[in-house]
């Protein structure tokens, strides 16, 4: 199982680039999001990947965070999605924004995904739902992991310069809603509950760092009245 790809990028498509790694040339299939912050042909990258094997097809998909990884391989086990329906999900919201819509309910932000219906929408909230904290809490990218050991993968390298950093837009709201978590935890919060505080107090103040985002998320969080 390939776990993650380090090289050249020598091809761009509409959804997909062709990443060389030591003469051996892998397609991988990215959202578009993805596909936007990827650098350009010529370059060194490195993305996280998916593998999907059937008996008819071996396709590779990258992911510039463990976050949107482990959101795709989610969404894919929902009955009723694949990984193309998965990549529109993850190109309308990205990461932070599927994490957000999953702990808070909303369907129809889902919805809002190109060939998503509203059945699907809900069907993916109320499936995934309970797996909103776990992934809010990992906030992992690629770039944060070229300085140090992968985790759970297998890399492929070549001697080449280090990938220029490019993560996913929202990285940094990724790593301050996973410290959010992790703290809100560590005061005896449940799970599902702080999760969706830090998505609700994430989705208001997308630029706010970690204690921000605790702050909000406490006041949320307060009994009311």
């Amino acid at each position: 199982m390939i776990g993650k790809l380090t090289g050249r990028l020598e091809y761009r498509a509409a959804d997909h680039v062709l990443i060389n790694v030591r003469g051996v040339g892998y397609i991988v299939y990215c959202s578009d999001r993805t596909m936007a912050a990827l650098p350009g042909v010529g370059e060194a990258v490195s993305v996280y990947t998916d593998m999907v094997v059937r008996e008819d097809l071996m396709q590779l998909y990258g992911f510039l965070s463990l976050v949107e990884k482990e959101w795709h391989r989610l969404l894919c086990s929902v009955q009723g999605v694949g990984a193309k329906v998965s990549l529109a999900i993850l190109s309308a919201l990205g990461p932070d924004g599927v994490s957000r819509a999953i702990a808070l309910g909303d369907w129809a932000s889902v919805k809002a995904a190109k060939g998503v219906g509203p059945k699907t929408a809900q069907r993916i909230v109320l499936d995934l739902k309970d797996k909103a904290p776990g992934v809010m809490a990992m906030g992992g990218t690629v770039a944060e992991a070229m300085d140090g050991p992968a985790l759970d993968v297998v890399e492929l390298t070549e001697p080449a310069p280090k990938p220029k950093r490019a993560p996913a837009p929202a990285s940094g709201s990724a790593a301050a809603s996973a410290g959010a978590l992790s703290a809100l935890a560590n005061l005896g919060y449940g799970p599902s509950d702080a999760a969706s505080a830090v998505a609700e107090a994430a989705a208001s103040q997308p630029d706010a760092g970690e204690a921000d985002l605790i702050r909000a998320a406490l006041r949320l969080l307060a009994p009311k009245g």
